[in-house]
This record gives C-alpha cells, structure tokens and sequence, in this order.
C-alpha cells in the first residue's frame, strides 16, 4: 500500500518574504506517530509544509493520503484533500480542527477521526484493508501501552533546529477555557502516560544530546514525572519542554528536572490581571507566586519562555506595558505573546458565541496574531496594536539587557543575553539557514548555549 502523510503549514509559516525559526524548531509528530502502524512493506512518504515546498500537481496519486490540518491551514488542508479526492484517492483527516468541527472537514475527506488516533487509527487501517473504510471515527479507549515506535525514518532532520522531537504522554490535567483539549479527548481520559520504561527506550533511541519534550505538560503527573527524570539522571541530555506555574512552585519536582537536564521551560503564565484566571478557568495560577516560579527557575539554571495572552476580558490598554515590564523585571529570558484567539468548540468561543462576540470565521486569522472577536476593555485596533507593541518591548536591545542585569549570576546573565538575543535579534540569520535547508547546522550552539551554564546557584 502506498500512502502519503501530509502536515500542511500554518499560514505565516509559508510567507515568500519571511520565515520564523519557531516554524523550524521541531518536527511535529502526529503523523510520525500514525505511521508506525502501518506494515513494514508499505510505501510511506511523510511531507510538513513548515519545512518544505510540497507541488501536490507533481505528487504521484497514493492509495491513501492522510492530513493533519490545524485552524490556520484549514484552508490549505481542504484544498490538498480536494484535489487528491478528484483523483479518485481515499483521504484520512483527523487532529484538533477536524474534532472541533467534524462536519466541516467531512466534507473534504473520505474518512474522519476525532479524538486521539491510537485506538481508531489501526482499527480505520484493518477496515482499509479489508475495503470497507468507515466514514468516522470517534476515540473512546485512551492508552499509550503498545505504541509502536515513532517512524523517526520518515523525518528529515537536517531541515529541522531541534529533531529530537519527543511526546510521552497525552492532554493535559487542567481545564482552561480557551484551549482545544476538553473538546479534543471528551470521551474518554484526557490525560494519560507512556509507560516509564517506554518513555525512557524512545529516548536512548535518539542520536546527540538535545530533546525537545511537546508534551502539553511535562510535569503534569508527579510519578511519572519523578520516575521518567530519574531515569534519565545520568544520560547527559539537555532538554526543554512545558510546564506550569503550580508544578514548578512545587517541591523538589523542578530540582529532579534540572538534574536531568532540564533547560528551559515553557509557562504559561498568560496574564498579569488576577480577576481573568478564574473566568478562563486558569485554576492552577490562581493564588500563584509568579515571580517565586521564575526565581525558583533560575535558581535551578532553567531558562523561561513566558506566554501571555492579551484581550481578556479584565484587560484594558495598559496591559501591554504592564506586562512587558514584570517580564523584563523578572529576568525572563523570552515570551510568547497571543492576543486571546476563541476556537471552535472550546468554552471560550460557546461563550463568545453566546454573546456574539465572534467577528468572523476567517480560520486564517485564527492565529492569535489577528483579533477575531470583540474584546471589552479596549477596540480591536487597541488590541493589535498593543500585541505588536509588547514584541518590540519586550526584545528591545534595552530591555534584553534590563532582563539579563536581573539574573542571580554572570554565568546567567551572559546565557540570557545569547538565548534572548539569538532567539528574536538574528532572525535574518535564521531565514537564510532555513531557506538554505541547513538550519539543523545550528543545533551546536544552542547546545552550548544551554550547556555552558546549566545548573544555576544551585548546581553550579
């Protein structure tokens, strides 16, 4: 059998004028995954949009084309799917937007699933096989036990920041209103593990030092946690991954991760106005040291990405400036910002909706880039603006160099000024290695710039 595997890029990351590194960070790996189902002697081509050109008119016709569309490249999605339907291929369509709005991406494809895939996914193929493929598929039987190795052999590394790329478990245990996850895993659990030892098998498989966890929440389960980091005390890795403010104030937990090799952590501290974590469900910053979390970080010689999103509904003009000053104040090392983006299904956009808040359903502008629905306390134009503002802030020259003066040591302070700098001030830089399809060349410097001063007052 052949089949074809299609990621189709998010809409910024196809711009003929200018690509973010950020879109050749990591290899995604959902169809990666998916593919380890499929027998030894199939043919299998795995093509993501966000590192290389894909001509679908010069693509030969598979026996099955399988897309993973996101909100921002639905469009593209639908267009890929439409124009391999006409040619007579079955087309598979599963992911967060296709279980957000199910009918909408039904009309594209032969074949849907929503939910989590391993439970549906060799269920769908056996079906495939047989010549009887169901038009829907719905996951209700969420476990990792048995799943086969990642199709690693399927990823072009040299096209890729950081390769190793690496998922051990699934969702997430909170319930913040603004995110796809209730919608995606209703059904069934919403967050759950690999095995330890499973965890730790994938991670001796990959070749350097460098791991990239895209875990929703690394530290979401304190067991496992502890055991998949002492496990890996000793290997030598350096890694990053996801976090939140709750597991990071927690004790001990972030000392095991760094012991490991924990780097750099993202946090989702997503707004300075109190009054907005409990409307949006944000329960575990709630009553939550901010600054004691980062401080805790440092301390344990681990890097900050910070988000935040702005267009809450408590926020008001002045938040932009607010929160760009506690992020440099606090030493934090780079920041996501999002302007508050409501998506299909999620309790967000029901009560957007509800209101009818919701400008329009323009999926391209679902970005978090654009403002999609009428936020209260300032105009739309406000809002965009502020969003741009606080990027210029925040990576000023000025204000890397404040961020870096709050660091706890010089060794600190000379990494903050290579990561933060590196990350958004030789984006040029970055264009040309991924244009140049080299951009992997890079790997040896983030390595040591994570490297060189690991470890904080605590360790070093």
């Amino acid at each position: 059998m052949r089949v074809t595997m299609i990621l189709p890029a998010l809409t910024e990351a196809t711009s003929p004028l200018f690509r973010p590194i950020k879109y050749s960070l990591f290899p995604p790996l959902g169809l990666a995954t998916l593919a380890g189902y499929l027998d030894p002697d199939d043919e299998v081509t795995l093509l993501d949009e966000h590192v290389e050109r894909v001509d679908i008119e010069a693509l030969d016709s598979p026996d099955l084309l399988v897309v993973q569309p996101y909100i921002t490249s639905a469009r593209r999605s639908y267009e890929i799917a439409d124009h391999f339907r006409a040619r007579g291929v079955h087309v598979a369509m599963g992911g967060l937007h296709v279980t957000s709005l199910p009918d909408e991406a039904a009309a594209h494809a032969d074949t849907i699933f929503t939910g989590p895939g391993e439970d549906t996914w060799p269920l769908f193929l056996k079906d495939f096989r047989d010549g009887v493929p169901g038009r829907r598929y719905d996951s209700r039987l969420r476990t990792l036990a048995g799943l086969p190795p990642v199709r690693r052999d399927l990823i072009k590394r040299n096209l890729y920041l950081v390769p190793n790329s690496i998922v051990v478990s699934r969702g997430c245990p909170h319930h913040c209103d603004f995110c796809y996850k209730d919608a995606f895993f209703e059904g069934g659990k919403s967050f759950y593990t690999q095995a330890v030892d499973d965890a730790l098998a994938e991670i001796e498989r990959l070749p350097g030092k460098h791991l990239y966890f895209l875990d929703d929440h690394l530290l979401g389960n304190r067991r496992f946690a502890e055991a998949l980091f002492d496990g890996m005390a000793g290997m030598g890795r350096l890694w990053q991954a996801a976090g939140t403010v709750k597991s990071v104030l927690q004790p001990d937990l972030l000392e095991r991760a760094a012991e490991a090799g924990l780097r750099s952590l993202f946090v989702g501290f997503e707004t300075v106005n109190s009054a907005n974590l409990a409307e949006r469900r944000k329960d575990q910053n709630i009553g939550k040291d901010y600054a004691a979390a980062v401080r805790r970080l440092h301390d344990a010689g681990v890097m900050v990405n910070a988000s935040f999103v702005f267009g809450l509904d408590h926020d008001g003009p002045d938040v932009f400036d607010r929160t760009v000053e506690w992020a440099v104040e606090q030493g934090i090392e780079t920041a996501t910002f999002h302007i508050m983006t409501p998506y299909p299904s999620t309790g967000l956009w029901k009560q957007m909706e509800a209101e009818d808040r919701i400008v329009h359903r323009d999926w391209d502008l679902y970005d978090t880039r654009h403002v999609v629905h009428r936020p209260k306390g300032m105009t739309s134009r406000q809002l965009e603006d502020g969003y741009w503002r606080a990027y210029r802030d925040f990576y000023r020259w000025s204000n890397i160099w404040r961020g870096a003066a709050a660091q706890p040591g010089t060794h600190e302070r000379l990494r903050h000024l290579a990561y933060a700098g590196g990350w958004k001030k030789f984006e040029p830089a970055w264009d040309a290695l991924i244009r140049s399809r080299n951009v992997v060349r890079a790997m040896p410097m983030l390595e040591r710039t994570l490297a060189a001063f690991g470890g904080g007052r605590a360790h070093g």
